[in-house]
């Protein structure tokens, strides 16, 4: 049996915390007013009489000059960022955002010279996969996301250096530079991927750079798939199959590869704050999805957002 006055009996800490949360939100509005910026971005401005409400309602989005279009769901400058607490961040998915740079200009502004940046995040908008259509082409096919808003990379740092001509050279060296996501095809195929930068060496100008990086495995080689098999540990093959362990079929199966392929990545300059040394842009990357270990060939996956780092 259990007492009715414990289930009656409010959760004091609850209570104060609830009764905190609605004061401070208590009252407040925002007014949206999108704009079109010069460099062709399309972003919404939000006005704000409170940053925690702001952080809930607020929008961006963000176009190439190829007309690739991404999107986040809010925009909160580096600053206002670092003046929210806990609570104002817990539950709102801000924490899955990448800052912007609200003031400053073009990329024309970044002056020569070997920086380090530092505090690099990859926010990602959109996922599509690459796909093979009835007639033999292939295309790229919009997908679901399944993963839970953990998927941006955040605080990677390395080297940036510019050049008298203008030409740029970026070498990531650390960081939070790789997140396990998977996605699902309008048929329901579930398609995992270990989203990276990781090892990126990119070069270009000061408005766009581009390059390769290392797309590790999506699993370890002490991973065990359901018949104990993994590539430094388990089994050689299926025990359950005495008779066909070293079968043709299965050697992909049982041989269990980790070895890293390569994906490619194009970064797009959109602003640069010569003061603060915050610069931002678009990014569109190509990388492999998993492999199961080297059981099957892995399908191309688009990925396509909003990036953000600070020069030094």
């Amino acid at each position: 049996f259990i007492d009715s006055s414990y289930i009656n009996a409010p959760n004091t800490h609850t209570y104060k915390m609830a009764l905190s949360m609605q004061s401070a939100l208590a009252g407040k509005q925002i007014t949206v007013n999108k704009v079109s910026s010069k460099r062709s971005v399309n972003k919404t401005v939000v006005q704000a009489s409170n940053l925690s409400e702001k952080l809930s309602k607020a929008a961006v989005t963000a176009a190439t000059t190829a007309a690739l279009f991404a999107s986040s769901a809010q925009a909160v400058t580096y600053d206002e960022l670092q003046g929210l607490t806990y609570l104002q961040v817990k539950g709102t998915g801000l924490a899955n955002t990448c800052p912007v740079v609200e003031s400053g200009s073009g990329p024309k502004a970044l002056k020569a010279g070997d920086y380090k940046f530092d505090k690099f995040c990859v926010e990602p908008t959109s996922f599509t996969v690459k796909e093979e259509k009835a007639d033999g082409s292939t295309e790229f096919a919009k997908t679901k996301l399944m993963t839970r808003l953990t998927y941006t990379l955040d605080a990677m740092s390395g080297d940036f250096k510019v050049g008298s001509d203008g030409s740029v050279n970026v070498v990531e060296k650390d960081g939070i530079d790789y997140a396990p996501t998977t996605v699902q095809l309008a048929g329901g195929e579930r398609v995992p991927f270990l989203f990276t930068l990781k090892e990126l060496q990119a070069k270009g100008n000061t408005s766009q750079f581009g390059g390769d990086f290392v797309v590790a495995s999506y699993r370890g080689s002490s991973f065990l798939d359901p018949k104990g098999r993994g590539g430094s540990t388990g089994y050689d093959n299926a025990v359950a199959l005495p008779a066909r362990s070293d079968a043709d079929d299965l050697q992909k199966e049982n041989n269990k590869n980790v070895a890293a392929l390569k994906g490619s990545a194009v970064f797009n300059v959109a602003k640069y704050d010569e003061t603060t040394g915050e610069i931002a842009g678009v990014f569109e990357s190509i990388q492999p999805s998993d492999t199961d270990l080297g059981s099957k060939a892995p399908k191309d996956v688009k990925i396509t957002g909003l990036w953000y780092m600070q020069l030094q």
